[in-house]
């Protein structure tokens, strides 16, 4: 027995067990739960770098570290990119609106994107991200594909980050993705790709201004009923100018969820387009539930969209549906209480 009688002697022992106790957990998380270092972007002067992408290069490869890279405000005018063996960077502006990265490129969607990572364990915050090809609109200008960010990494999350383009502006490609209260904007299959991810509380802005019809807020790419990927929007807010479409497939067994949110009249009666999918729609999963405002009313909706029952949408309104790993909250700072 490792008590004995003598309080204080016990009392010392039992400090002793909790504090090895939080050592433990803390090798089992690893070196990269904290910071190491903060490196600074800015125009002043006042930071190392003048660039985003040349403090990302100064990230040591195969880096396991937590490193934040601080932007001053400002508007960066260039390309960034941060490659797979560049792990565990925090990327963080000065509010969504006051620090921007903005490009301009279009045509083919892997070499046009503003923003691309290939890294695990990224996070970005307070940081806005545009394709300035289609935005502002001009109409004399064509409208094209022109990315605004590309993630391609797993275990990437997003807090009161900006999307900013007009076609294809969010390619969520592949790999476990968490957006927090972001804003995402445009008008045809602008949340696209084959990520498993969670949009919480975002804003989604459609911008209809720019198209002579409807447009389409996702294109998800669920390749066949083994794959874990969906885009689950709970809630969301819907809002815009013109008409569009919920959703399309952009591959047979597309899954969307919206839960919770609310949807102002913007959007199409039908709800849902099946696009490539028309001679089998049941592969689909395209769901709306405790939607409200005057888009949600769902008299005229797609005889075919999903009914999910209460243990479904537990599986995929929780946060375990992207993260049955906690590494949510291992990252800098626990965000989900932010």
């Amino acid at each position: 027995m490792l008590l004995g009688k003598c309080f204080l002697c016990n009392l010392w022992l039992l400090m002793f067990i909790a504090i090895a106790i939080i050592n433990c957990e803390a090798w089992r998380i690893g070196r990269a739960a904290t910071h190491w270092r903060t490196i600074y972007v800015g125009h002043s002067g006042s930071g190392k770098f003048t660039s985003i992408q040349t403090a990302i290069d100064s990230v040591p490869s195969n880096n396991d570290n937590w490193v934040r890279i601080y932007v001053e405000a400002g508007v960066y005018r260039e390309q960034v990119k941060v490659p797979r063996d560049k792990q565990f960077i925090e990327l963080t502006g000065k509010g969504k609106w006051n620090t921007s990265v903005v490009w301009n490129a279009c045509e083919r969607l892997d070499t046009s994107a503003t923003f691309t990572v290939y890294a695990d364990n990224f996070v970005a915050r307070d940081i806005s991200f545009v394709n300035s090809h289609n935005y502002p609109w001009n109409p004399r200008v064509p409208r094209k594909p022109a990315v605004a960010a590309l993630i391609e990494g797993d275990k990437n999350s997003f807090y009161r980050c900006g999307f900013v383009g007009l076609q294809d502006t969010l390619w969520d490609s592949v790999g476990r993705h968490y957006f927090h209260r972001c804003s995402i904007v445009g008008a045809v299959d602008f949340i696209f790709g084959a990520g498993q991810s969670i949009y919480e509380g975002c804003v989604i802005s459609f911008n209809g201004a720019a198209l002579q019809g409807p447009g389409y807020i996702t294109a998800q790419a669920r390749g066949d009923e083994k794959d874990p990927s969906g885009f689950v929007f709970k809630d969301c807010v819907v809002v815009g100018t013109g008409w569009t479409y919920l959703g399309r497939p952009w591959r047979p067994y597309a899954r969307v969820i919206f839960y919770n949110s609310t949807f102002s009249g913007i959007i199409v009666p039908a709800g849902w387009d099946p696009w490539i999918a028309s001679s089998n729609v049941n592969n689909l999963v395209f769901a709306e539930k405790f939607c409200h405002g005057p888009g949600s009313y769902s008299r005229d909706r797609i005889k075919w969209e999903s009914r999910l029952n209460e243990d479904q949408l537990q599986e995929f309104t929780s946060i375990s549906y992207i993260d049955n790993e906690g590494w949510i909250g291992r990252q800098p700072f626990n965000m989900l209480a932010d």
